[in-house]
C-alpha cells in the first residue's frame, strides 16, 4: 500500500511514518516543516527505499495536485494541522488557514485525483482529528462517536470545521473517507512545548514545572505508538464514512500525571530529586476544558483494537527516551515560543 501522510514530520505523523515503513508500506511524507516539524523524527526510516519526502504546504493546491499525480497514493492519512491550544489562543488565524482551508485543499486534491483514477473503491481519505471537538465533560461520562460537537478553543473549533468538511465531501461527492478522533497523545519525539516533555525537561533543568489552575483537569492519555497502530488499522479495515474514537483507556488528572513523571525522574535521574518540589500552580488558560474521556467501544468491537501501553509504562518509556536523546530535543528549545507561557488571552 502506498500512503500519502500529511504532517509526517510532526509528532503523531512521524510515528505513523515510522510504523508504516517498518510494516512494508510505501510512504510519501508531505510536510511544510513549520516550527513543530522535525525531519529527525523520521530519521530511523529516512534511508528506506519505501520512504519519500515532499516539502509542501497543504494550503498550496497546485503543489498538492502535482504530488498526487507524481506519487499516485492508494490512501491519504491527513494529520497536518496546527495543534497547540495555547498558540491558537494567541494567534487563531493560522489555525483556520491550515486546519480548515488546508483540509479543504487536501479534500479537493484527493477528490480530483480519485476521480481521475476512475473512483477506485479501495481508495481512502483518512482524516485524523481530536476529542477536543466534543467539548468538556463533567465528572462522569465518555465521548462516543455520536457525541454532539461543542468545541471551546480556536484549535478545537478549527478541527471541528475540518471534520465537518470531510463528512460533507463523503456525502456530497462520495469520496471514501474514514475519520478518527483521538485522546491526548504522548511519547517519544513530542515537541517540547507540550505538557509531558515540559515536565521532563523542566525537571531535568531544575526549573519550575507549571501546572494550570488546580491541576484537576482530566485527560485520557494515549501512547503515540499505540495511536499509530490504531490509525493504520482504521485506514486498512475501517468502514467507509465511519468515525472511530481512539483512546488510551488511561484517565488521569494533570497533577497526577505530573507527579508520576516526577517520580520516574526521581528514579531515572536522581540528581535534583525530589522533582515534585518544582511543581508550581499557575493561572489557568482561557476556556480550559475540565475533562475529556473516550469510549473506545467501536474500534474495539469492530476492529479488535485496544491500547497495549498503560500510562505508567508509557510515561516511563517517554522519560527514558528524553534522557537518552538530548541531541534531538536540545536544538528545539531555541524555536519560537518554546519555554514561554503562551495562551494567556
Amino acid at each position: 500500500m502506498k500512503i500519502l501522510v500529511t504532517g509526517g514530520a510532526g509528532f503523531i505523523g512521524s510515528a505513523v511514518v515510522r510504523l508504516a515503513v517498518r510494516r512494508g508500506h510505501q510512504v510519501v511524507n508531505l510536510d511544510a516543516l513549520t516550527y513543530a516539524a522535525n525531519l529527525d523524527n523520521v530519521a530511523p526510516v529516512s534511508d528506506s527505499e519505501l520512504y519519500r519526502f515532499e516539502q509542501a504546504d497543504i494550503r498550496d493546491r497546485p503543489t498538492l495536485d502535482r504530488i498526487f499525480a507524481r506519487h499516485r497514493p492508494d490512501v491519504v492519512m491527513h494529520l497536518a494541522a496546527e495543534s497547540h491550544v495555547d498558540r491558537s489562543i494567541d494567534g487563531p488565524a493560522a489555525f483556520i488557514e491550515t486546519n480548515v482551508m488546508g483540509s479543504f485543499n487536501m479534500l479537493e486534491a484527493a477528490r480530483a485525483y480519485w476521480t481521475d483514477q476512475g473512483r477506485p473503491q479501495d481508495f481512502r481519505f483518512h482524516h485524523i482529528s481530536t476529542d477536543e471537538v466534543f467539548g468538556s465533560l463533567g465528572k462522569t461520562g465518555q465521548f462516543t462517536e455520536t457525541t454532539p460537537y461543542d468545541p471551546r478553543s480556536p484549535y478545537s473549533a478549527s478541527k471541528a470545521g475540518s471534520d465537518h468538511l470531510v463528512r460533507a465531501w463523503h456525502e456530497t461527492y462520495g469520496l471514501p473517507v474514514v475519520l478518527t478522533n483521538c485522546s491526548n497523545n504522548y511519547g517519544p519525539y513530542h515537541f517540547p512545548e507540550k505538557l509531558v516533555p515540559v515536565v521532563i525537561l523542566n525537571a531535568l533543568a531544575g526549573r519550575q514545572i507549571p501546572v494550570y489552575g488546580d491541576g484537576g483537569n482530566v485527560r485520557d492519555w494515549l501512547y503515540v505508538e499505540d495511536h499509530a497502530d490504531a490509525l493504520l488499522l482504521v485506514v486498512e479495515k475501517g468502514r467507509v464514512g465511519r468515525s472511530y474514537n481512539i483512546g488510551g483507556e488511561n484517565e488521569a488528572t494533570n497533577i497526577d500525571l505530573v507527579r508520576t513523571i516526577c517520580a520516574h525522574m526521581d528514579d531515572l535521574h536522581p540528581q535534583g530529586a525530589p522533582h515534585d518540589r518544582l511543581i508550581a500552580f499557575v493561572p489557568d488558560r482561557p476556556g480550559h476544558d475540565r475533562r475529556y474521556a473516550i469510549d473506545p467501544a467501536r474500534i474495539r468491537d469492530e476492529l479488535g483494537w485496544r491500547p497495549s501501553v498503560t500510562v505508567e509504562q508509557g510515561l516511563r518509556r517517554t522519560v527514558e527516551w528524553y534522557l537518552d536523546n538530548r541531541d534531538w530535543w536540545q536544538p528545539l528549545l531555541a524555536r519560537d515560543g518554546v519555554g514561554k507561557r503562551l495562551g494567556t488571552g
